[in-house]
């Protein structure tokens, strides 16, 4: 066959056997039901676990860090954790130190409700009822009343302390119950060197303040955020001298 007639033959079969093909595929979907079509891309496993609520809303999966006693935490300086128990409400006993989860934790799923006193007269910006929540003891989610309270923003309620400020202001008045639902990607290392930072997402009051926030590092008083290397650590309260309360505290590790 001379390349003319080669031509003349891709150019009559080409086009029909594309439509044979196109036609036969339609005919077998044509073939099936709405419904066996739209099963086809249903997928029927793994099926996932039930998770059930107790009383307090708490998932049937987590962790119960606070409820009615202190089993879960140590002081940071050792021994019982030594500040104030008492109705399922635990308060910052200044001077008595931070306290600590006795289990560590990488990627987690936290809730916890705190609230700050009314303040005393004169308190004003980061003295006004502080304390923090540490994720692996390195990284802050800042504890303050930041109701009509002016600070600088990076260290304001739901900051990352020192690093970013959340989105929006969400604090109630003193003396209301707050909520954080947090949820913490631990950061990774390769030996020594950081693979992929840590990320968190910050739920406060029902509201996003940190959307997925990269953190750059401890969260530093002063000077710049660092990484060194480290696993699993504990979940850590601050005692900043003031009486910050704490409530129903629960952890679902992810």
């Amino acid at each position: 066959m001379n390349k003319h007639s080669v031509a003349k033959a891709l150019l009559f079969f080409s086009p029909l056997t594309v439509l044979m093909t196109t036609t036969a595929c339609a005919s077998d979907d044509d073939r099936l039901t709405r419904e066996q079509q739209a099963a086809k891309t249903e997928v029927w496993e793994p099926v996932p676990e039930v998770v059930s609520f107790n009383a307090n809303n708490v998932p049937s999966d987590a962790t119960v860090l606070l409820g009615d006693n202190l089993n879960a935490w140590e002081s940071l300086k050792g021994g019982d954790a030594n500040w104030t128990m008492q109705d399922g409400v635990l308060t910052v006993k200044p001077g008595a130190g931070d306290i600590k989860t006795k289990a560590s934790f990488c990627d987690i799923q936290l809730h916890v409700e705190w609230m700050a006193p009314m303040p005393e007269e004169g308190m004003e910006g980061q003295q006004r009822n502080n304390s923090g929540i540490f994720l692996q003891q390195r990284y802050e989610v800042q504890v303050l009343d930041s109701f009509e309270n002016k600070t600088y923003p990076n260290g304001q309620a739901a900051s990352v302390y020192k690093q970013t400020i959340p989105l929006v202001n969400a604090m109630k008045a003193p003396g209301n119950w707050q909520t954080y639902d947090i949820i913490y990607k631990a950061p990774r290392f390769e030996g020594e060197s950081l693979s992929s930072p840590g990320y968190v997402t910050v739920i406060h009051n029902g509201v996003v303040v940190q959307n997925h926030t990269e953190i750059q590092g401890t969260t530093e008083w002063i000077g710049a955020p660092k990484y060194k290397a480290h696993g699993c650590a504990p979940l850590q309260l601050q005692d900043h001298g003031n009486y910050v309360s704490f409530r129903n505290i629960w952890v679902r590790e992810l």
